[in-house]
């Protein structure tokens, strides 16, 4: 029988737990003792007392996606009346007021288009990068990389080298949902498998492009298949060569489940209370001793739980978001200043730091508490 003493000495020693290890522990460890050895491995990847944040915007390309996940009230079917593809004047007039907000990046994602390939998204990368050259790029993610590699009839590694070329200047961990195609069928099948998910970040390390992972839990997912997925991540990222940064970052959220078709058919609602989500988060410090960066995500959790996520293995807040339309439409609704992230973060003990995508801290815009936030939200990146 397994020992939850002798599991959590492994964990110090930044051992690899199997899955069927972080199961007996998410299930029967102390949230205190989880929150203990989470912290001390954060100290030993990001020593100190800083916890950093981030200012970008999420734009969206297009709301046209043939994926049709149930968990996604964002999307609208090809030919819908409300149907749109963002205009160049929309991202000028977008990327100009992130500026002015202290903002440098887009996090750029949207639906499946079918008509929308790989010439379209590096025509679009050039032509923005061209206007701003100083515009960081953070963008798509393995299912839209996926769904254009189908329509062209490529492959992963000449897509992800187009893309980076046009100016993608890293990926987004979006669409993994869990990585178990016995969920995936059921949630999401519209998407790439959890194999090229995997696959197709396998090949991001290798072109030296770094890459976030996520976790969206809470829904139809069992325990071994929450803890399976954090080791399939810590798998690839071990694969990585020397000189790349891989998984600059791991950002576990719960399922939002208002007015999603899962939660209208009665095959999942969001359950995740506090304490189970500061579990997950020390879990996935736990889990993933190759990976630096583990974000609390407050967009979906609020305030008070994030704070205490920053003492069980968290060192970033995430983003001030000037934009999100995706998660806030099934239901986040939490709200942050720039000024508030930074007092929040202060509060639970730490210093606020601001940074940029590579974790890199930057200094922080003279204007920027001044600056009228309200309408600003945010979203893991």
């Amino acid at each position: 029988m397994m020992k939850i003493s002798a599991l959590l000495e492994k964990a110090i020693k930044r051992e690899f737990l199997t899955a069927e290890e972080g199961v007996h522990l998410f299930e029967n460890a102390p949230t205190a003792e989880l929150m203990f050895v989470a912290n001390q491995l954060r100290q030993a990847h990001v020593p100190g007392q800083v916890v950093t944040w981030i200012i970008d915007r999420n734009s969206n390309t297009t709301n046209v996606c043939i994926a049709n996940c149930k968990f996604c009230n964002f999307y609208r079917r090809p030919g819908h009346t409300e149907s749109y593809i963002t205009s160049i004047d929309e991202y000028k007039r977008k990327i100009e007021e992130t500026f002015a907000f202290g903002g440098e990046q887009l996090l750029l994602q949207g639906g499946h288009h079918p008509d929308l390939g790989l010439a379209y998204y590096c025509d679009l990368f050039r032509e923005l990068k061209s206007l701003y050259p100083n515009l960081k790029l953070h963008a798509l993610g393995p299912p839209e990389i996926a769904h254009i590699t189908k329509l062209e009839q490529s492959t992963h590694r000449e897509v992800l080298t187009a893309l980076i070329d046009a100016g993608l200047d890293s990926l987004p961990g979006a669409g993994a949902e869990i990585l178990n195609d016995r969920v995936r069928r059921l949630i999401s099948k519209g998407k790439c498998g959890s194999d090229e998910w995997l696959e197709i970040m396998r090949v991001a390390h290798q072109l030296r492009l770094t890459t976030s992972a996520t976790m969206m839990f809470g829904h139809i997912e069992t325990n071994e298949e929450r803890m399976q997925h954090l080791v399939d991540i810590r798998s690839v990222q071990a694969e990585k060569p020397g000189d790349a940064k891989g998984f600059i970052a791991f950002i576990p959220w719960p399922f939002q489940d208002e007015g999603t078709i899962l939660k209208k058919l009665k095959r999942a609602r969001n359950t995740c209370t506090g304490d189970e989500y500061i579990r997950i988060i020390a879990m996935s410090r736990i889990m993933l001793p190759n990976i630096s960066n583990i974000q609390a995500s407050w967009l979906t959790v609020g305030k008070q739980v994030a704070q205490t996520c920053l003492h069980a293995g968290a060192n970033d807040f995430g983003s001030i978001m000037i934009e999100e339309n995706v998660v806030s439409a099934a239901g986040a609704a939490f709200r942050f200043t720039a000024d508030g992230i930074q007092k929040a973060i202060a509060e639970a003990g730490f210093e606020p730091k601001l940074r940029n995508q590579q974790y890199e801290f930057r200094n922080l815009p003279s204007n920027i508490v001044q600056q009228k936030l309200d309408h600003a939200s945010m979203i893991v990146d």
